[in-house]
């Protein structure tokens, strides 16, 4: 049913191969009929969606990778900033460790060179001692003083390297988020254009025929999956609101347009319909008994009859029918028909796939 929730334009990785319904008559209660599936105007469309797809997921991946690349990058050079600063400060201190000694040595010599100061002595073997101590002491700190200029250089060497290597990421960072802005701005007006071909079908009480969705091959040996992925949680079951005779029969989940949509367990397709409230919507039956119901659909990928397995792509989100923004609403039924509903939420958790 209607959700006022918008979720973001760009979608996981798992939409990539996302693909649009193409036309195809449908028999007077909203059957689907006509020749082969997959063909007509529509198909242009639904190629166009599923690269769009492809390229912003590729895009926001490339984009965050840089992004944290960036900001290692930038870490890295404030710990060479502060290291180097620090080995300025030890040169500086050394440096007056050695003024230090220098001016001791002149005040004990009363300002006489070391020359002078042999002739004068009355113990030249005292003075060499004290010569040599010197000597040993102004050699350790010019040693030191050498070893910390090396290191300098070298760190700051290495902080140029950084900071050269931080800009061309940020820069190439810049440059992906201007190629996934444009990505998502062709995104959102396809994803439109693909919602006026579903409300066209629903006008006309005609559904497009399926146009099969490949989707990514399906690692989760699990019986059952949640519908969609990357939603926010809307209208809940049994909630109250104007947009609704009575109380509200399914949960709602805010997804964008074109958002690839699962059957949740294994199940017959028994339904695949257009027009009225629920727009464009599958209704499958499982072997438990129990069916689901997937509505204001803008495409549909199965036919009525078809067999699914759990995670099977079975169509795409939109917001047909009596719907005020982009959502799937999802039911589920011990009859094939309304008024039957049962909350959706607990019941996939009990069957291992908690809605979140």
């Amino acid at each position: 049913m209607p959700s006022h929730h918008r979720s973001p334009l760009l979608v996981p990785v798992v939409l990539c191969a996302a693909a649009v319904l193409v036309a195809r008559p449908a028999t007077a209660d909203g059957q689907p009929g006509g020749d082969g599936a997959g063909s007509g105007p529509g198909s242009g469309l639904s190629a166009q969606v599923a690269r769009l797809y492809e390229e912003a997921a590729v895009a926001s991946q490339e984009y965050e990778a840089g992004r944290v690349e960036a900001e290692a990058q930038r870490v890295k050079v404030r710990r060479l900033e502060q290291l180097l600063a620090r080995e300025r400060r030890e040169i500086t201190v050394l440096r007056d460790d050695l003024g230090r000694i220098a001016r001791a040595q002149y005040r004990g010599s009363g300002g006489l060179p070391v020359a002078a100061q042999l002739v004068l002595s009355s113990s030249p073997d005292e003075l060499m001692r004290g010569q040599r101590v010197l000597s040993r002491t102004n050699l350790a700190v010019d040693s030191a003083i050498g070893k910390s200029r090396r290191a300098e250089n070298r760190l700051a060497a290495d902080e140029a390297r950084a900071a050269g290597a931080r800009r061309a990421l940020e820069r190439r960072t810049a440059e992906l988020a201007v190629l996934k802005k444009g990505i998502a701005q062709k995104l959102e007006q396809a994803r439109w254009q693909l919602q006026g071909q579903a409300d066209a079908s629903v006008a006309a009480g005609s559904c497009r025929g399926a146009e099969r969705l490949d989707g990514p091959p399906t690692r989760d040996a699990r019986k059952w999956v949640v519908p969609v992925d990357g939603y926010t949680l809307s209208a809940g079951f049994g909630s109250g609101g104007a947009r609704w005779a009575g109380r509200h029969t399914g949960q709602d989940f805010a997804v964008p347009i074109g958002t690839p949509v699962k059957a949740v367990g294994a199940g017959r397709v028994v339904r695949v319909s257009c027009g009225g409230a629920f727009g464009i919507e599958i209704v499958l039956q499982h072997a438990d008994g129990y069916y689901t119901q997937y509505a204001h659909l803008a495409s549909v990928a199965v036919d009525q009859g078809e067999s699914v397995t759990a995670g099977r792509w079975i169509g795409q989100s939109g917001t047909s029918g009596n719907s005020t923004g982009p959502h799937l609403h999802f039911e589920v039924r011990v009859t094939p028909e309304m008024g039957s509903a049962v909350d959706p939420v607990p019941w996939l958790a009990a069957r291992g796939a908690p809605v979140g």
